[in-house]
């Protein structure tokens, strides 16, 4: 039996894995970064191992450390969690050969899924249906669109749309060099690309005994880079034979591979059409959905799996409809710019699931993925469920860096979701819609009277004389506002509010014959949060050192200078949105692209360099 176990990974999942090893008395053995040295999941474990280092491929990519970690630790058995080496066939061999219990597929079963293509001629042998990939140099006007995709790996990475054959090359080029950087394996293929399709998935859980089950589906069309942003299961709206189409589908993949333990089985969907896509032999980030759905513990099944216990017959019989969302640290609006900094409150309201790995006033760093927690509503039908998660976002506290909160919201109310109409293209077709910024007109006004409270011994400011307007001014949602009261003798007045209560810490206005509660909390002396918005106080004098010359492009968050645009140099004639660079900054890259037709007057950063948040990248200079 299983008595002690190291989970190779870190954040959210790590802490999710923990979790059923305390319930199942189990002991617990974390690694950590140098960066990680305080996180929320080297916290929780009982003991942890320092991996020397921030960057992934010198700690949590390194297998030789995490095995030696394990052996150290007296762990008896290893869990690889999601990303990193959890599909690495090298590392599970590793840990196999150390005389540790591996919790997770056989190599040889990961072997034959990790590259995408060679997954596909198997499946092609199998019966499972798929899309034929194309050759890129035979893609034709005709073929358009088309997806390049990398051969290995996952995440979003190394992957790109084509729709005009003029870019095939260059993106054939760009996904190559990302796919080397994020996996060490630049080989990149094209296939068809669904406009319209939807990403539906299968859950998988196979024994040592011989038994397959297929848990369901999960539709995980809502995605932002190719990457999943919410997900639910089951997939709605498919009819009953194309989803026994997708469990037989499923079933047959994993029995062709000798699968064991949990994995998912992916594919496109697109009426009544199945296309295999791919197949993750690991946990997915989404595995809570199953669970609430199904009434189980995925990781304790992996751990009895590994165990050699044999599961039942049938799996347990579905009940109701579970939603998840990604809550991430980043910026929607600004191309998905992911955002550091302390996170000061994090708070769920009850009847949520929330799986974290982060802690009031932990720090969001720029060295891993921006997931900041996932949330999850069970309910007995879709629309509840919905409703149900939606409106706990909406009501929940998050003080820190910008997020995608408002986004989930406005997705989760969207009418092709809650239609069940949604397809991967949802954000390419409603990004703007959905990312108008939403404040509160009244927030200034409430962040100004909890400022003045105080200042005067009779608590409101008032004197027997006519008062100049007090003036405020806050910069709110990227914009600056200015805030004007005045103090009389039964209070401060403002236009278009009366106050009914103001303090430090709460205010109270009446707007309308509507009474607006505003909770304040403050993080240090310009910083204020206003129930969920954050407000800066302006300075009267502003620092004239931080203005930059016109055309100047700053980085819009701590990275690494991945690579600059091909023939770019000083004096370079450049369009408005031509690319010029490439910041790498958690997990993925971010295109810096020229704000005006011009020339390109400084270029102040090389491939390899690493920028912080503010630091000068290049200036254009227009004509």
């Amino acid at each position: 039996m299983i008595t002690s176990l190291l989970v190779a990974n870190r954040g959210e999942i790590a802490c999710r894995i923990f979790r059923t090893c305390r319930a199942s008395a189990i002991r617990t053995v974390a690694v950590h970064s140098d960066a990680d040295e305080n996180a929320l999941h080297t916290r929780t474990a009982d003991v942890s191992v320092r991996l020397p280092g921030t960057a992934p491929a010198d700690t949590y990519l390194r297998a030789d450390l995490i095995v030696k970690a394990a052996l150290t630790a007296g762990a008896d058995a290893v869990h690889p969690g999601y990303g990193f080496l959890s599909e690495n066939a090298d590392f599970a061999r590793a840990v196999l050969d150390a005389g540790l219990t591996w919790i997770g597929p056989p190599p040889e079963a990961i072997e034959a899924m990790a590259s995408k293509t060679r997954a596909k001629d198997l499946m092609a042998a199998a019966g499972v249906p798929l899309l034929t990939p194309l050759d890129p140099d035979t893609v034709t006007d005709s073929d358009l669109p088309v997806l390049v995709k990398a051969a290995a790996g996952g995440g979003g990475r190394g992957m790109r749309v084509v729709r005009q054959l003029i870019s095939l090359k260059e993106e054939l080029r760009a996904a190559s060099i990302e796919a080397e950087s994020a996996f060490g394996d630049g080989t990149v293929f094209v296939e068809p690309y669904v406009e319209h399709g939807r990403h539906v998935e299968v859950q998988v859980l196979a024994d040592t005994h011989g038994t397959v089950w297929t848990l369901g589906t999960r539709d995980c069309s809502l995605q932002r880079r190719h990457q999943k942003v919410v997900e639910e299961a089951p997939a709605p709206g498919l009819s009953t034979d194309t989803e026994q189409r997708l469990r037989s589908a499923a079933s047959t993949a994993a029995r062709t591979i000798g699968y064991v333990g949990a994995g998912t089985v992916e594919f496109l969907v697109s009426g009544d059409r199945v296309h295999f896509l791919e197949m993750n032999t690991r946990l997915q980030v989404e595995h809570p959905v199953t669970e609430a759905v199904f009434g189980l513990d995925l990781v304790a099944l992996q751990l009895d799996i590994a165990d050699g216990t044999a599961l039942d017959g049938n799996p347990p019989t579905p009940s109701g409809h579970a939603v998840e969302v990604r809550l991430y640290a980043e910026d929607p609006a600004q191309d998905w710019a992911p955002q550091t900094g302390t996170l000061h409150r994090l708070a769920v309201p009850e009847g949520v699931r929330l799986d974290t790995g982060f802690t009031d006033g932990d720090d969001i760093g720029v060295h891993y993925d921006p997931l900041l927690a996932k949330l999850v509503a069970h309910a007995p039908t879709r629309a509840a469920a919905v409703r149900r998660l939606a409106d706990a976002l909406e009501r929940a506290t998050i003080h820190g860096p910008t997020t995608n909160r408002d986004l989930l919201v406005r997705s989760l109310r969207h009418e092709e979701f809650t239609d069940a109409r949604m397809d991967t293209g949802f954000y390419a077709r409603h990004l703007p819609d959905l990312t108008t910024p939403i404040t509160d007109p009244y927030a200034p006004l409430a962040a100004a009277l909890s400022d003045a409270h105080g200042r005067s011994r009779f608590g409101g400011g008032w004197r027997n004389v006519p008062s100049q307007p007090q003036v405020k001014r806050y910069v709110m949602a990227g914009e600056e506002t200015e805030v004007r009261y005045r103090h009389t003798r039964r209070g401060p007045e403002a236009d278009g509010a009366r106050v009914i209560h103001a303090d430090a810490r709460l205010v109270v206005l009446e707007v309308d014959g509507l009474q607006h509660r505003f909770d304040i909390t403050r993080y240090d002396d310009d910083l204020l949060y206003v129930n969920n918005t954050p407000l800066r106080a302006v300075p009267r004098f502003p620092d004239p050192t931080t203005q930059l010359a016109p055309g100047s492009l700053v980085a819009p968050m701590p990275g690494t200078v991945a690579r600059v645009a091909e023939g770019l140099s000083v004096g370079s004639a450049v369009e408005a949105g031509q690319p010029l660079l490439w910041l790498e900054a958690m997990k993925m890259e971010h295109k810096i692209t020229a704000p005006v037709t011009g020339t390109l007057s400084a270029l102040g950063v090389v491939p390899g360099q690493q920028v912080t948040v503010g630091s000068l990248l290049a200036v254009v200079e227009a004509p």
